[in-house]
């Protein structure tokens, strides 16, 4: 009988480690909302947020892990020393925010009431400015499987919606696309239009309060 292969083992840790991740998942949606429920109720008509769970799909996680090695590949002479609990990011969530003043609004409630949680880099963005990310442990739900939570722009949550699939973790045919400099060009004009539009639309929203002001 063939001996099993890193892979092999991960996966078969991964449906073991599902109802957990799952649970966490859940909670961890439940609690973000419920902290939010002080802004949520003084939203204006023209704000959002919104609140996405979701759990690795087994494949992805074990690409996570794989691309975290050396050279991208496990070394199939050491099998069981690998785990997905590695990963930080089995469980996620993702607020997101319109405009930028209640994502910054957001941000401050949900660091303090998760103040024990690391703060990873968000994307190879060291400034942050599209968002935050945390990580940490549920403990009442489960002391092994990690959840993170992400609180970013609602316009560029909606637009790495479609990225995703395309550039950051294409499929077989996409690969070629995805590594293409000029499309990742486009992808950060995209983002930094983004950016600019908010930029533009809360420095107009000030100064018509401003004038507001003067006139009461």
């Amino acid at each position: 009988m063939p001996e099993r292969t890193p892979e092999d083992r991960l996966r078969e840790e991964y449906f073991d480690l599902l109802p957990e991740i799952r649970r966490v998942a859940e909670h961890l949606e439940a609690e973000v909302r419920y902290h939010m429920l002080p802004i949520s109720r003084q939203l204006h008509r023209f704000e959002q947020i919104a609140v996405k769970s979701r759990i690795k799909e087994c494949d992805s996680a074990v690409d996570s892990l794989r691309r975290r090695q050396e050279g991208s590949i496990f070394d199939p002479r050491r099998p069981q020393s690998y785990t997905l609990l590695d990963l930080k990011d089995l469980a996620g969530v993702r607020v997101l925010a319109f405009p930028r003043a209640r994502r910054t609004e957001v941000h401050e409630v949900l660091r303090g009431e998760f103040a024990g949680w690391h703060r990873d880099p968000f994307r190879d963005d060291p400034q942050e400015t599209l968002g935050y990310k945390y990580s940490g442990l549920l403990k009442e739900v489960s002391n092994r499987v990690r959840g993170e939570f992400q609180i970013v722009s609602m316009l560029v949550g909606l637009f790495w919606d479609v990225e995703h699939s395309t550039l950051y973790k294409p499929t077989p045919e996409l690969r070629g696309v995805a590594r293409s400099l000029a499309m990742r060009q486009r992808n950060q004009e995209v983002l930094r239009s983004l950016e600019a539009f908010e930029e533009e639309f809360e420095r107009l929203r000030n100064e018509t309060r401003k004038k507001k002001k003067k006139k009461g």
